[in-house]
């Protein structure tokens, strides 16, 4: 790079930087905007406002617009369309009248906008959650409460709120409905207020003038109820008369200092609650789980308690207060230190580019003698180098040679000891045959055989193929050769192939691109075997609904004419890295992949035996794509051999292939699981192991789950939970040691013991399987009895750990064993404890909590808690409480009730009988025999 260039790249980031300094100074933007809706600006409605501003002060994500009206159904349905057209994320409105605004709210809700109804209703059910009490409940309550002031007789008038909101025509519902039930009280007029003191004053004013004999009202606020009072009082009639109200608002003029005045006999709170609307808000918006309709309960203030509430509500307006006042101050702060700041960098920005410039100057003015010094070494080092690769290329030449004749004595001693192996596997094979063909065999002995003999044929195709690659480097592998129709051959062999294709789920296409025929001159012995490694390969590659298309054309190049084969595969393609040895003898792509290693290379040899060429090439998306091309005619003499039988291709590989993936899809079927038998999770990429083990520990009540490879065994693992867990080492995507690792840092499954199984014994690699975590470790090929007695061993230790887990559990103790047992299991139990102590006196705690403050679905917490201590989630949480009831009762005064409530049950007579069923006698009992 020259000089120039790179002080102007210098520059550019000096600018960079301090363009990214200044835009420190930028606010965050805002997510949500919220648009409140009120029906009034009244105390209350004030109050709820103020609650709101503060909840989104602890959220810079929220942006909230307030507008309020007076009664005003009008102006409302207008605030709401302005929301809409300025599209914000979520309406929150409280209905002056429910008919009316209605349809605007309909509105908004077919627009995508959540609608959140406070303190009222509407006509329809399209909205997106309400908020608020129970206005009919209300209405109940205070017409029992003016029943019992009034011992059962006298006589009454509501005065309503406003007719058509939902709040007056359900607490005028709830207050007729209680009232009914008392038959000697005078229900004598119901008068609408419209929520107003001056409104209720003068309605009063006309009932007392029709009415002189009133002895209650009811006013569907403390604002009507107050107006009704100086009407009573202006005829000498307030200390004659119980006036009761709602809102219990605090400060000056509200419902409870009308308590403490006496002007009113007592109001009922009617929560406001504007965090709760803000928190319900960002569940809707945020996407989180939330509930509908919620209800605010309520509770009556009179002259018992108004003294105590004005004490903590005078508390909580004053830090209302003080929030507010802190709130403007760290405005103020904010935009003087957001003026600073800017300040500071624009500062910082001037200094940066005079550096810039002097460091420029600098550096041109010494960059030509330092540019000569750095050339003249630079020709120094690359003399230096040039003698460094001819020795370097020297070395290699002799490492080439020194890796071809141990290759080739590799190869010399493969097929030495592979002619070795035929006659111990002729030996085996011949005994099998006699004693399958015994037919007073059992079905289980036969399947074992059958098992012995598959892998009896799998043992000499490999030594056919190391025998076959010989010859190859020998040169003294032949062709024999006929004339065949390459596409009714390649038509034939994917009969075989597509339904094996379909087995797997996958799509198999064969396309052919020439009208004209194949027939030409091939070995079709090993055309099929080239085929087979293909197509073998693509369908071990192909994840499940994958495609694999086959492609047959014919091409001329100069005056041969070939056909040309394509197989390309879906997936994840192969990497550059070892695209570029994928025909070499021995090499493999993936590295816990099962095979020889040979089938490609002796794929390639027998391609150029033909005089064609094969080719490999990643596609778009990946997709991999192999190419071959077969000349139609050769040069080498055409047997006499009889074609007939040449042209019926063996399919017995295919066929074992076939008949190896469904027994495989049959294995690795899922079953239902039976609870009363200890569940075996066997993880094996080859079907037969996991029939063998199956076989091996079907006698002894268990229930086994099967897995192809280490990724589909964590997923069953974490899914079914199982007693203990069987893995292979060496397989595909995930081996067995790092599913080990995975599998004990996963909190759902640290706790189950696993056994690994692997063909390798050496030391070393047993240190690196229990340093993963493994309970146990068996080399193949392994005793069956072994491989039970340690089986039985791990999960009767488990048992004896699950007692001991449960015990520590209940007492909160944990000893050295069971620490030593497992940390992650320990912290679990310890956290699950807390947690339920923490919440005993929450009555509507249940799993669902407790599972997600762990981090758990209700199942996992389910068959976690179950595997460690015996127990399900709500067997522990109701001894956990009647173990602290027990202990409460034994060292305190408290009643039976207080303790029923202190832990968290609803009723004393269900908390009885738990209690009796768990200590075998009453609470009461207990109480006489401990004082």
């Amino acid at each position: 790079m020259k000089p120039t260039n790179r002080y102007l790249r210098s520059l550019f980031c000096g600018f960079l930087f301090c363009a990214i300094l200044v835009s420190c100074t930028k606010k965050n933007p805002v997510q949500y905007r919220i648009g409140v809706s009120q029906c009034s600006n009244d105390e209350w409605r004030q109050k709820m406002n103020l609650e709101m501003q503060h909840e989104a002060l602890l959220h810079p994500e929220i942006s909230l617009e307030i507008r309020s009206v007076t009664d005003d159904t009008e102006r409302q349905i207008s605030d709401i369309q302005a929301f809409i057209e300025q599209k914000v994320d979520l309406i929150v409105v409280a209905p002056n009248e429910a008919a009316p605004i209605t349809s605007t709210i309909e509105r908004a809700y077919s627009a995508g906008i959540p609608v959140v109804l406070v303190d009222r209703k509407i006509l329809s059910d399209k909205y997106s959650a309400s908020i608020g009490a129970d206005n009919e409940q209300i209405g109940s309550e205070a017409g029992n409460y003016i029943a019992k002031l009034l011992n059962g007789e006298g006589n009454v008038v509501e005065i309503r709120g406003l007719d058509g909101s939902t709040p007056a025509a359900e607490r005028h519902s709830g207050f007729v409905s209680s009232i009914s039930n008392y038959p000697n009280i005078n229900f004598l007029q119901s008068v609408d207020g419209a929520w107003l003191k001056n409104v209720s004053e003068q309605k009063l004013k006309e009932v007392l003038t029709q009415y002189p004999n009133v002895d209650a009202v009811f006013a569907h606020n403390d604002r009507m109820a107050t107006g009704a009072y100086n009407a009573a009082m202006k005829i000498g009639k307030s200390d004659k008369i119980f006036f009761i109200g709602i809102d219990a608002l605090p400060g000056k003029g509200g419902g409870i200092e009308q308590v403490l005045d006496n002007k009113l006999k007592a109001t009922f709170i009617y929560p406001t609650n504007g965090e709760k609307i803000i928190l319900l808000a960002l569940k809707i918006l945020q996407g989180k789980p939330y509930q509908k309709n919620n209800t605010l309960y309520t509770s009556v203030v009179d002259e018992s308690n108004a003294g105590v509430i004005k004490l903590q509500t005078d508390a909580i307006i004053e830090q209302e207060n003080k929030i507010s006042f802190l709130d403007s101050q760290v405005d103020g702060y904010m935009t003087q230190f957001t003026t600073q700041r800017y300040l500071f960098f624009s500062a910082i920005f001037v200094i940066v580019l005079f550096i810039i410039a002097f460091v420029l100057i600098f550096k041109a003015y010494s960059a030509k003698k330092r540019l000569n010094t750095e050339l003249e070494k630079r020709n120094t080092e690359i003399n230096e180098q040039k003698n460094t690769l001819e020795q370097q290329r020297d070395q290699l030449i002799e490492l080439s040679k020194q890796l071809e004749e141990a290759t080739h004595a590799k190869l010399v001693f493969f097929t030495n000891i592979s002619h070795e192996f035929r006659t111990p596997l002729t030996l085996i094979s011949g005994p099998v045959n006699s004693l399958l063909s015994d037919k007073s065999i059992n079905i289980e002995q036969r399947r074992l055989l059958e098992l012995v003999q598959k892998n009896i044929k799998i043992l000499l195709k490999l030594i056919d193929q190391i025998i076959d690659f010989r010859k190859y480097e020998n040169g003294k592998m032949l062709l024999n050769l006929s004339r065949c129709d390459l596409r009714a051959q390649l038509v034939e062999w994917n009969d075989s192939f597509a339904e094996l294709a379909r087995t797997r789920a996958l799509h198999f296409s064969f396309n052919i691109f020439s009208d004209t025929d194949f027939i030409m001159l091939v070995d079709i012995q090993k055309m099929e075997r080239i085929y087979f490694n293909l197509l073998s390969n693509a369908l071990k590659f192909t994840p499940k609904k994958g495609v694999i298309l086959i492609n047959l054309d014919k091409i001329t190049v100069g005056d041969k004419t070939f056909a040309v084969i394509e197989v390309a595969n879906s997936g994840k393609g192969i990497s550059d890295k070892d695209i570029k040895h994928i025909f070499e003898r021995f090499y493999q792509v993936d590295s816990q992949a099962v095979g020889s290693g040979i089938g490609l290379a002796l794929s390639k040899a027998m391609i150029e035996l033909h005089g064609g060429d094969i080719s490999v090439n990643n596609e778009e998306a990946g997709w991999t794509k192999f190419t071959v091309r077969i000349p139609f005619e050769n040069e080498k003499e055409v047997s006499n051999d009889a074609t007939s039988e040449i042209r019926q291709a063996n399919q017995g590989d295919i066929s074992d292939m076939l008949h190896e993936n469904t027994a495989q899809k049959a294995i690795f079927e899922e079953k239902s699981l039976d609870k009363n038998s200890c569940t075996v999770l066997v993880i094996d990429d080859n079907p037969d192991i996991c029939t063998y083990i199956k076989t091996t520990l079907s006698g002894n009540q268990y229930t086994t789950i099967e897995a192809a490879d280490g990724e589909e065994g964590f997923r069953k693992a974490v899914k079914h939970v199982p007693d203990i867990i069987i893995s292979d080492v060496m397989m595909p995507k995930i081996d067995g040691v790092e599913l080990c690792q995975k599998l004990k840092n996963e909190l759902s499954t640290s706790h189950i013991p696993v056994i690994l199984l692997t063909a390798a014994s050496l030391d070393e690699q047993r240190i690196v399987g229990f340093q993963s975590g493994a309970d146990d470790y068996i080399s193949k090929p392994f005793n069956p009895d072994v491989l039970e007695v340690r089986v039985a061993n791990l999960i009767e230790s488990r048992k004896r750990l699950k007692e001991l887990f449960s015990e520590n559990l209940f007492s909160g103790n944990t000893d050295k064993e069971s620490k030593a047992a497992n940390d992650l299991n320990n912290s679990f139990l310890e956290k699950f404890r807390n947690l339920v102590e923490q919440n005993l006196s929450n009555s509507e705690l249940n799993v669902e909590d407790l599972g997600q403050q762990i981090g758990l679905s209700r199942t996992q917490l389910y068959r976690k808690l179950k595997s460690l201590t015996g127990y399900s989630p709500n067997e522990l949480l109701r001894i956990i409480r009647l173990k602290k009831a027990y202990h409460l009762l034994s060292i305190t005064e408290l009643s039976i009730s207080e303790v029923t409530y202190d832990i968290g049950f609803t009723a004393p007579s269900y908390f009885a009988k738990c209690f009796k069923d768990y200590y075998n006698e009453s609470p009461t009992d207990f109480l006489k025999r401990v004082r």
